[in-house]
């Protein structure tokens, strides 16, 4: 049976990996981003790939309107959606006493309140139906002391824990999956290439490698996955170690 996933922040990023793996296993997608053009040059590229379809739903999520259309789109019982992928997000500098509190509140907004809003929208319909899965793109700043990108990726992983605790035995699965540095246009926005600030090769992952190792931990039901041994061991570290040094080691890399 085909499946129907909805990816935010498909237009770049983890959001792109993650159409184009599915696409590949025959998914029909639902590209949601605010970039039109980037989703339509997507879409053809991932209907040539295999997908089973390719819906494109321009939206700009950190606006009432945008988010509307997505919950609209989620709703609509005569096209259910089986896969709720939760990837839209931006990055801000560290320094949070010397940020725009607007463009913080836009962030709290779009990595809390849009997640939240979308998943209750979805919900319904896969437990009704006994089936569905959500994943929401944390990071493994959740497990860290790191400026409000931290604090709102730990809502995130334990939002995820709750909810796959509530709701798996009715069917429906809601993973964090919490990556560490990864290559994609996230940090490229953010002026840090691979290699700079700090971050040593060791610690760059591949986008390729942790979508395919979050989903393989999605099909087992997991409540969270961290791709990549090195950052299993980096997280469970990160439970024990003393805040004061956690919170000096997350500070590389902006």
């Amino acid at each position: 049976m085909t499946s129907t996933s909805l990816i935010t922040g498909a237009s770049s990023g983890l959001g792109t990996e993650y159409a184009r793996q599915l696409a590949r296993r025959g998914d029909r997608l639902v590209l949601v981003a605010r970039n039109e053009a980037r989703l339509e040059e997507l879409a053809g590229e991932l209907t040539g790939a295999g997908a089973a379809g390719v819906e494109v739903l321009s939206a700009d999520l950190s606006s009432p309107a945008g988010a509307a259309s997505v919950v609209d789109r989620l709703t609509d019982a005569a096209r259910p959606i089986d896969v709720l992928i939760n990837s839209a997000g931006f990055g801000l500098p560290l320094a949070f006493e010397n940020s725009d509190i607007e463009d913080e509140a836009r962030h709290l907004m779009l990595h809390v309140e849009v997640p939240m809003r979308l998943m209750h929208a979805a919900l319904p319909g896969m437990l009704a139906r006994r089936s569905g899965t959500i994943l929401n793109i944390a990071s493994v700043a959740a497990f860290m002391p790191r400026s409000t990108y931290g604090a709102v990726k730990s809502w995130q992983v334990m939002f995820s824990r709750w909810a796959n605790s509530r709701y798996r035995s009715r069917g429906v699965t809601v993973t964090a999956v919490c990556p560490g540095y990864t290559h994609t246009e996230f940090h490229e926005r953010l002026g840090l290439a691979k290699g700079e600030e700090g971050i040593p090769d060791w610690q760059w992952l591949e986008a390729p490698r942790v979508v395919e190792e979050s989903l393989r931990d999605v099909a087992k039901g997991k409540a969270v996955s961290v791709p990549s041994k090195r950052y299993k061991a980096i997280t469970t570290v990160a439970k024990l170690a003393p805040t004061g040094l956690m919170a000096k080691l997350a500070a590389r890399g902006r």
